[in-house]
């Protein structure tokens, strides 16, 4: 006997120009009918299976909606079983859109981006906890509970990951009445003459207050924490004296541990057609464009000269083959070495270019001339080629050198990182 959860089964089918016919389909299969025009593909498929899905579905409304919906009659077949739910894709020419799918095409993919922003709960991307959300009272409640007996300092983050020698707001956070602050992990007074690299990435806390916590502290942490909470935008730190451990604390959705957060969630959060949900290395498509080192260097055997760099195809007289002389003359090759046979340094010059400046001398009816260039690099020619699209030919010539490969940053889901840490 076979089990319904396992096939869905047709008995006795006779819809349209069907000849009473059984059909077992197994069910989580991607499973085509095939057939010559005319053959019942149609009549299967839409007429009898999702006919029956459907009048099952209008079936199971209350006789009130049934009455603006009118009745379906039941498909000519004897019997149908393990039937689920079904949905219909009409079958019409549209125009290809690298970014629809069957959710976007059918509608679902909008309940489900509405039922994760509203029953959704975010998870850490960092550690992998759950995230978290305090107003002011609990947060007091907390680290009274958590540092009782303990010294801690009240910390306000004003910068966060960023570049910049930061002199003008450290001298505006001196005016406003703070001594200390905390940039990179160590506390500094702002009395003292600090410098910063302004090249490299910094984390910067303003020291709002320092305080040991009992029962006669509840007052003064409240109004610190308020103080705290208005300088951070809503985050504050608290540096636990003794042993130096940083925990976070925030009104928005947060990470205790690391301290990152999130934006509260929407329901174009979760939407890879939106600039708010798509992942940001592939714009929201799952995969991106790699240049085929293969294609490009299909015979390592043979010469620049003779097609080696399959873009460049044999040698011409013009400017791309001046360029790879000079640089032939930098690196110790020339047009006639077998590209295997160059060295690794020259080959990344080619293919990927230098912000170098090469000298390039033209001798031309007795004047000599000399050019500075910079090469941009095989590579760069083709992705910039087939990303601008300025001409068809030129397009189609740089996608023959391109594969597409699942975007590492979101692994093809298409969503930015936060998305896909809600459960």
């Amino acid at each position: 006997m076979v089990e319904e959860q396992e096939y869905l089964e047709i008995r006795g089918a006779r819809e349209h120009n069907l000849k009473n016919i059984d059909v077992l389909i197994p069910r989580d299969k991607l499973v085509v009918i095939t057939g010559l025009s005319g053959s019942g593909k149609s009549s299967l498929a839409f007429d009898t299976i999702y006919a029956e899905g459907q009048r099952r579905y209008i079936d199971s409304f209350s006789a009130y909606a049934r009455q603006f919906l009118g009745k379906m009659e039941r498909p000519d077949v004897d019997k149908i079983t393990g039937l689920s739910p079904v949905i219909s894709i009409e079958q019409k020419t549209v125009n290809k859109s690298p970014r629809s799918t069957v959710g976007t095409i059918t509608e679902i993919y909008d309940f489900l981006r509405l039922l994760f922003a509203r029953a959704g709960e975010a998870y850490s991307y960092v550690s992998g906890e759950k995230m978290v959300r305090y107003s002011d009272e609990q947060i007091v409640d907390l680290i009274s509970e958590q540092y009782l007996g303990k010294k801690i300092w009240l910390l306000s983050p004003i910068v966060k990951g960023r570049k910049g020698h930061y002199r003008e707001l450290l001298e505006q956070t001196k005016k406003q009445g703070f001594a200390k602050v905390r940039i990179d992990g160590k506390v500094h007074d702002l009395g003292e003459r600090i410098r910063l690299d302004r090249y490299k990435i910094h984390d910067i806390e303003i020291v709002v207050d320092r305080l040991e916590i009992n029962e006669n502290s509840v007052t003064r942490l409240k109004n610190s924490l308020t103080k705290s909470m208005e300088i951070g935008k809503g985050t504050c730190m608290i540096l636990e004296h003794d042993t130096q451990n940083v925990r976070h604390y925030s009104r928005a959705l947060m990470c205790p541990t690391s301290g990152i957060s999130y934006d509260e969630p929407a329901p174009n959060f979760f939407s890879f057609n939106s600039p708010y949900g798509a992942c940001p290395s592939c714009n929201g498509l799952g995969e991106v464009s790699e240049a085929d080192f293969k294609k490009i260097v299909p015979d390592p055997k043979l010469s620049i000269k003779k097609g080696g760099i399959a873009p460049l195809g044999e040698y011409k007289s013009n400017w791309v083959f001046n360029q790879m002389e000079v640089i032939g003359k930098k690196y110790d090759f020339t047009l006639n070495t077998p590209v295997k046979d160059i060295s690794e340094e020259a080959m990344h010059v080619i293919l990927y270019g230098s912000e170098e400046s090469f000298q390039y001398k033209n001798e031309h009816v007795g004047v000599t001339s000399s050019y500075s260039i910079n090469f941009e690099g095989v590579i760069n020619i083709i992705l910039n080629e087939y990303k601008e699209k300025k001409s068809r030919p030129l397009a189609r010539w740089a996608q023959s050198f391109i594969n597409k490969i699942p975007c590492d940053a979101c692994g093809g889901s298409r969503l930015r990182k936060e998305a896909l840490y809600f459960r």
